[in-house]
């Protein structure tokens, strides 16, 4: 299928998903607390993310962003509050109903989570010949056109050790596409990476919702890359957002927290370098 062809076809089946939701949000996240014994660890999140969106949630070290991440996916139920994905309730579903949701999330792990034992072409076909019934040739050809759609030609036979950083992560997105999910999450997809290669990451993430009409949700702590790619962030800090919105709304916005994220990142070293990330300049 060409470039062409297939972001048409991503359009047209966005379409549809969008009016089968109503037109409201992909995620929507209410209310949501979670707990573990005395310990509460998200306090009252709220999120509202589009259908095809790219959203950020950033946070330090301890803010709770890995047990929101294992919550959205439905590793985790909230002690209070609701997950809807396409205006359903997944906190409220059993256990089988949670597993073939599931199968509307890919994941790309933080570093990659590839399997160093098995070739790229094994590592890519794991999803399908543990999910699907298709012959071995037929799963091939598809992980063959993923592979070639993310600009990885002629590399099944190359095992992890021998791909670069970047190109680790593009195997791992194409892993996470290979069921045709609807929601891509992302866990500090740019974390050990050089700044060229995280800058890589960001356009690879943007390509793949343009390609494959996905939403996309980012756990980060990479404050350049947010404010080049997301349409909403989230700040998390200390189990709650404490403050939200378009890269634009962020920068303008008085959020002192905020505020030193972009410092520490060095956005704010150079006069009105913020609101030119965000501009995507």
């Amino acid at each position: 299928m060409s470039e062409t062809a297939s972001a048409k076809k991503a359009s047209e089946s966005d379409a549809k998903r969008a009016a089968a939701d109503g037109g409201g949000p992909h995620i929507q996240v209410r209310g949501v607390q979670k707990s573990f014994g005395d310990t509460q660890v998200l306090t009252d999140v709220n999120m509202s993310i589009g259908r095809g969106h790219i959203a950020v949630v950033i946070g330090g070290s301890g803010a709770g962003k890995t047990t929101l991440l294992r919550i959205l996916i439905g590793l985790e139920r909230p002690t209070a509050g609701s997950v809807e994905i396409s205006g359903q309730d997944i906190a409220t579903l059993s256990d089988r109903e949670l597993n073939r949701m599931r199968r509307k999330f890919g994941m790309v792990f933080q570093y990659s989570a590839l399997l160093d034992s098995m070739n790229v072409l094994d590592n890519v076909a794991f999803p399908m010949r543990e999910h699907t019934d298709l012959s071995e040739k037929e799963i091939k050809d598809q992980v063959t056109e993923k592979l070639n759609s993310l600009g990885l030609e002629n590399v099944e036979k190359r095992f992890p050790s021998e791909l670069s950083g970047g190109m680790r992560k593009r195997v791992a997105l194409a892993r996470a596409l290979m069921l045709e999910p609807e929601v891509i999450m992302y866990d500090e997809p740019t974390s050990g990476l050089d700044p060229v290669t995280s800058r890589m990451v960001d356009d690879m993430i943007v390509e793949t919702r343009k390609k494959f009409g996905v939403t996309s949700v980012l756990i980060s702590h990479d404050m350049v890359g947010a404010l080049q790619i997301a349409d909403e962030i989230y700040l998390l800090s200390k189990g709650s957002i404490v403050a939200s919105g378009s890269p634009q709304e962020l920068i303008h916005g008085d959020n002192e927290l905020l505020h030193q994220f972009l410092q520490s990142s060095g956005v704010t070293a150079m006069p009105g370098a913020a609101e030119k990330l965000a501009k995507g300049d």
